[in-house]
Formats: C-alpha cells, sequence, structure tokens
C-alpha cells in the first residue's frame, strides 16, 4: 500500500474519530445545517418554478381580439388575413361564436345557469393572434394592438402582456430576496459548523502540539478537521434535500398543483439534477469554510 494511500486513510479516520467522539454535537450541527440547508432550497425551488411559469408564459403570449356581432363570416376571414400579413404574427386562430360557446359549456358546466337571461349565445367571435418570439416585447406588442384595435370589425383587444411583466418583477423581487436570505443562512451555517470543529479543536489541543512538535506539517493537522466540516455539510444538505422532497410532493398533493404551476406551464418541478450536485456541492463547500474560519479562531486564540 501506498504511502499517499496511508495518509488519505488516516485522514479520513482522524475525521471520523472527530465526528464520532463528539456524537451530541455532531447531531446538533447537522441538525442545525439541515434546516438552513433547507431554507435556502425553499427559495431555491420557488425561484426555479417561478422562472419556468414565467418562460412558459413568454413562450405563449397571445392578443385576442374580439369582433363586433354584425360582422359576417366573410369579413372575419378578411381580417384573419390582414392580421396575418403582419410580421409579429405567426399563427391567428378564428374562434367562431358557436366554439366559444362550446368551449365555455366543456370548461364550465356547473355554470350553464350563467347563460339563462343572455340570449342563444352571448359569445362573440374572435382572432387568438399568436407573437412571434421577436415581437415579443412591451412596445412590439403594443404596437399590435393598436393596429388591431384600429380595425373597424375589432370590437376589444385584449393581451396579458401587463401581467407577464408584473410576473417579471416578481420574480426579480424573489431572486433577490432569495439571494439576501441565502446570504445570510449561509453565514450562519459557517459560524456553526465553525464553532462546531472549534469544540473538536479545543478538546484535542494537547494532541495538536504533540504532532506539531514532532514535526507534522500544519496541512497534515488540519486537513482532518477540513474533512469533518465537508462530511458535516455535504451530511446537512443531503438531508434538506430530503425533507426539501419530501415537503415537495406533499404541496404537489395538498395544493394539486401537478398539471400547471398556478395555471401556467408545465407543472410544479423539483431541482433538476445539476443544481441538486450544486446545492450538495454547495454544503461542502460552506463546510469546509466553517472548518477554515474555526481554524484561524483558534489560531488567533493561541497567540
Amino acid at each position: 500500500m501506498s504511502r499517499s494511500v496511508i495518509r488519505f486513510r488516516y485522514l479520513l479516520e482522524e475525521a471520523a474519530d472527530n465526528i464520532t467522539a463528539n456524537r451530541t454535537t455532531t447531531a446538533l450541527a447537522v441538525a442545525t445545517t439541515t434546516f438552513t440547508m433547507l431554507g435556502m432550497g425553499v427559495f431555491l425551488l420557488l425561484y426555479l418554478n417561478a422562472q419556468e411559469a414565467l418562460g412558459s408564459l413568454k413562450d405563449e403570449i397571445k392578443v385576442i381580439a374580439y369582433l363586433r356581432d354584425s360582422v359576417s363570416p366573410q369579413e372575419i376571414a378578411q381580417v384573419e388575413r390582414v392580421v396575418s400579413g403582419d410580421p409579429a404574427v405567426t399563427a391567428v386562430d378564428i374562434v367562431t361564436r358557436e366554439q366559444a360557446l362550446t368551449a365555455f359549456r366543456t370548461q364550465f358546466p356547473s355554470e350553464e345557469r350563467l347563460l339563462n337571461g343572455l340570449g342563444d349565445n352571448p359569445f362573440p367571435a374572435s382572432l387568438v393572434v399568436h407573437v412571434g418570439p421577436a415581437y415579443r416585447s412591451p412596445e412590439q406588442v403594443g404596437g399590435l394592438v393598436r393596429t388591431l384595435k384600429a380595425l373597424v370589425e375589432v370590437d376589444e383587444v385584449l393581451y396579458s402582456q401587463e401581467w407577464i411583466d408584473n410576473l417579471a418583477v416578481a420574480v426579480r423581487y424573489l431572486r433577490v430576496l432569495g439571494l439576501g436570505i441565502g446570504v445570510v443562512l449561509a453565514a450562519s451555517m459557517v459560524t456553526i459548523l465553525a464553532n462546531t470543529i472549534k469544540l473538536t479543536l479545543y478538546a484535542r489541543r494537547e494532541e495538536i502540539e504533540i504532532l506539531k512538535l514532532i514535526g507534522a506539517a500544519p496541512g497534515f493537522i488540519k486537513l482532518p478537521l477540513v474533512i469533518e466540516g465537508a462530511v458535516l455539510g455535504g451530511v446537512g444538505a443531503a438531508c434538506s434535500l430530503l425533507l426539501l422532497r419530501m415537503l415537495f410532493e406533499l404541496a404537489e398533493s395538498a395544493l394539486a398543483l401537478k398539471g400547471t404551476f398556478w395555471g401556467v406551464g408545465r407543472g410544479l418541478a423539483f431541482l433538476p439534477d445539476r443544481v441538486t450536485v450544486a446545492f450538495l456541492l454547495l454544503g461542502v463547500l460552506l463546510g469546509c469554510l466553517g472548518s477554515l474560519v474555526s481554524l484561524i479562531q483558534f489560531r488567533d486564540a493561541r497567540r
């Protein structure tokens, strides 16, 4: 067995001994780390799903032009040809009055009573205008809306741009809030792990002094402590992911959001694999940082 393998095994054994020697402190550190990382995970999950919903909405920007009741089928076809000629438009769907009535009865069967007293068919015909990806800015969509409103056959124009813009603002605020809270939670986690490692340092201070006297390199002394912090951080991150997955599945079941995310997008999604790996690595990195902070504080205290 090579010297490097023996040395690596020693470092792992020392880290394991440090963890098992302080079971209560270790358990508290892992529990606190778990709930700290869970807080980060919740904000990350909310942000990613909100971002996905926003992207889905932007991909499905539609402008609906409701036509006057007096418009004939020939005039509707003429309007459709005019609108289709706009470079911002990728497709135009004609929804007749009969199709609108059928869609309402299909989607809201329990609300049939609302139609009583409104005549046989109170719904107007409409054009559903699909906007191309290169023309989805508020200014460009606004120009298309003004063009549609100028047509004499059009009674009203509705589109979701304002709501989409509000959602984009909310997502930006959520990102800033999440980053702020993430920094605070990360600092808390580093402090907690630093204090845990510091207890190990004080418990082994005589052993550390002996290692120094016999010529042990500083890295040889410090590496087991850094590994200990990395293990605690990684275990805390893994436990927080398990809890986050459980909470995610409970939210899906309780809120019935499996089909869509608040009516838009592909539905709630858990953290992607690459984000999960990055989350675990973040826990390990914060654990290492906590160990380094404790080593610096211990060195300064010994001076």
